[in-house]
């Protein structure tokens, strides 16, 4: 099986990394893929959005599986993983995350731990999301070479739009660094409210100085209310709301996503030839 891992990231935090992390990973589950969801954030959100409401109570989450790679122990590919009954799975995170992240400094080859881990699972998934915490810390660098391709959100407006120049420098830098394959897979626009002029200026401002060098996606994800209802639900929008706007959206950008990996695989292919 050949396995995607797609890190979504961006620094700034409540740009929608979460909602994406969850219904874009549902939604490739919907279309028969088999997923795992990686939960990258010690405020646990992803944990918390697929219902696990106390993540701190969890017996095993990321921070054992990397403590355990720390002390060369061996680990089982089925450990810590929580089934979602949407058909996705989850490697659970929380507090204990960051108290690690400050341990890290040290550590050779610090940055290759996820990496490390993934690449003992990933044969068993067709997709593997990593939700990155909203920092350029040891963290998102270990999601970033661990990945093969980055999805970023980007909230339809001006400051979060800014912030996007010192991400993609963090992704240029891990490129050259670390992860020589890592491509950016596109910018997604989230929280759009199409009805003001100013979220059409913003979008256009994106895709004019962006668009040449980075797919900006075509699905944009819209402003809503059920939406920021889900995580409370532990479930996707699909389960919540499958006639929705929100819904119908999430599911294009499902079929982009499939259609970017399978551009790639078809890449990859004729290089072999």
């Amino acid at each position: 099986m050949t396995s995607n891992i797609l890190a979504i990231a961006n620094q700034k935090g409540g740009v929608g990394k979460t909602t994406t992390t969850v219904n874009l990973g549902i939604g490739l589950a919907r279309e028969g893929k088999k997923v795992l969801l990686v939960d990258c954030d010690p405020q646990g959100s992803l944990s918390i959005s697929l219902g696990h409401h106390q993540p701190d109570e969890l017996p095993i989450t990321l921070t054992q599986i990397i403590k355990k790679l720390l002390m060369d122990e061996s680990i089982d590919i089925k450990e810590g993983i929580l089934h979602h009954e949407e058909n996705v799975d989850l490697l659970p995170a929380n507090i204990e995350l960051s108290g690690l992240e400050v341990s890290l400094v040290n550590v050779m080859s610090r940055e290759k731990l996820l990496k490390q881990y993934l690449d003992s699972v990933k044969q068993e998934y067709d997709y593997v999301l990593i939700d990155c915490m909203p920092s350029l810390g040891m963290l998102t660098i270990n999601a970033l070479a661990a990945a093969d391709s980055v999805l970023i959100p980007v909230q339809a407006q001006y400051l979060p739009a800014k912030g996007l120049e010192q991400l993609l420098q963090t992704i240029n830098k891990v490129r050259r660094q670390i992860n020589p394959r890592l491509k950016i897979d596109g910018i997604l626009l989230t929280m759009v409210d199409s009805r003001t002029n100013f979220a059409k200026e913003i979008n256009a401002l994106l895709r004019s100085t962006y668009g040449s060098k980075i797919r900006v996606f075509s699905s944009e994800i819209p402003r809503s209310v059920r939406a920021a209802e889900i995580s409370a639900e532990g479930k996707s929008i699909f389960a919540h709301d499958p006639n929705g706007k929100v819904a119908h959206a999430y599911t294009s950008l499902t079929k982009e996503v499939l259609s970017i990996g399978k551009q790639r695989q078809r890449s990859q292919a004729d290089q072999l030839r």
